[in-house]
């Protein structure tokens, strides 16, 4: 699963790794389960939905046209 993210100041969506997107989970929550929020973001976002934690969205990559 290829999962993008876009803070709230930013207007373009950007393709991130799974380690960039860790850092971004401890960044906005400090020191939690950060495996287990991404296992929950993964699972919020497969069905084409939106997640927020803090100020940064998570979203299954698009098809491009």
């Amino acid at each position: 699963m290829k999962i993008e993210t876009q803070y709230s100041y930013e207007k373009k969506w950007t393709l991130t790794s799974e380690i960039d997107i860790l850092r971004i989970i401890q960044e906005e929550l400090g020191e939690t389960d950060t495996k287990g929020v991404l296992a929950y973001i993964k699972e919020s976002i497969a069905n084409k939905k939106v997640m927020s934690v803090g100020s940064c969205r998570f979203r299954v990559q698009l098809p491009q046209n």
